[in-house]
């Protein structure tokens, strides 16, 4: 069984230029000819096609593909060991290559357009608020809360988000230190640490109405993530927060 030139081409995906390339250079010289001269590629020729493609794609010159192939120390087993070698570096390669392309898409997604370095500085590494945002973007990315917080923080340079770290950390600082002293999510200074909160999203984010800053302290206790960030600051806060917020609400609403 033997096959055309044209029919080769269109088997690999090559043109008839190229086999005619590979032909004259020696790298694929068809096993067979016609009568009238014309090329004959044998089902042994289709392998030898097979390999070299391999290792084009992989970047190998020509000339280091031919003596790959025409060792006489190698054996299949050594090609086949060779090609899952490469392959394997290959995708180690792309799987980082693919990494770095979703770090910065999520970047992008957030509207942070800081520098890594600048990110560190800013969050620390535990903080990082690109660290959920495909999440982010797969719960809440059809509502208008989403878009108006992709459109403020778009605009936000590396001295907002400092602001905007600086005013978190004190907030989490007094609210600590109001848990540790024993006042009472209702009380009116667990309030006041509350309403604070919730301005502190709708001046930076989005507006945050006291229903909607209500769902938020639902979260803090239902999702573990949120809880152990807040309750790494005191055991207990994040139902505190809860409460405090919910309280909050209550007398915004009522």
């Amino acid at each position: 069984m033997s096959y055309s030139v044209g029919q080769v081409a269109g088997f690999a995906g090559v043109t008839v230029r190229t086999l005619h390339h590979y032909d004259e250079i020696g790298l694929l010289v068809p096993g067979e000819r016609t009568y009238a001269g014309h090329r004959r590629y044998t089902d042994t020729d289709l392998d030898r096609l097979q390999q070299i493609l391999f290792y084009r794609e992989l970047g190998f010159p020509l000339d280091e593909v031919a003596a790959l192939l025409d060792d006489p120390e190698a054996d299949p087993r050594a090609h086949l060991r060779r090609q899952h070698d490469l392959l394997t570096a290959r995708i180690e390669k792309l799987q980082k290559m693919a990494a770095a392309v979703e770090h910065a898409m999520e970047a992008r997604t957030m509207g942070i357009n800081l520098t890594p370095e600048e990110r560190f500085e800013v969050f620390g590494e535990q903080n990082d608020p690109e660290k959920y945002a495909e999440e982010a973007e797969q719960r809440w990315g059809d509502t208008s809360e989403w878009a108006e917080s992709q459109r403020r923080t778009a605009r936000y340079d590396k001295e907002d988000w400092k602001r905007i770290k600086a005013e978190a950390d004190g907030w989490n600082e007094r609210y600590t230190a109001l848990v540790a002293a024993g006042e009472q999510p209702s009380g009116a200074a667990a309030m006041e640490l509350a309403e604070e909160h919730r301005q502190h999203i709708s001046r930076w984010f989005y507006e945050c109405p006291p229903q909607m800053h209500r769902c938020l302290g639902e979260m803090y206790v239902s999702d573990e993530r949120f809880k152990a960030y807040y309750d790494a600051m005191r055991p207990g806060l994040a139902e505190h927060l809860r409460d405090a917020i919910t309280a909050n609400a209550d007398r915004h609403t009522s």
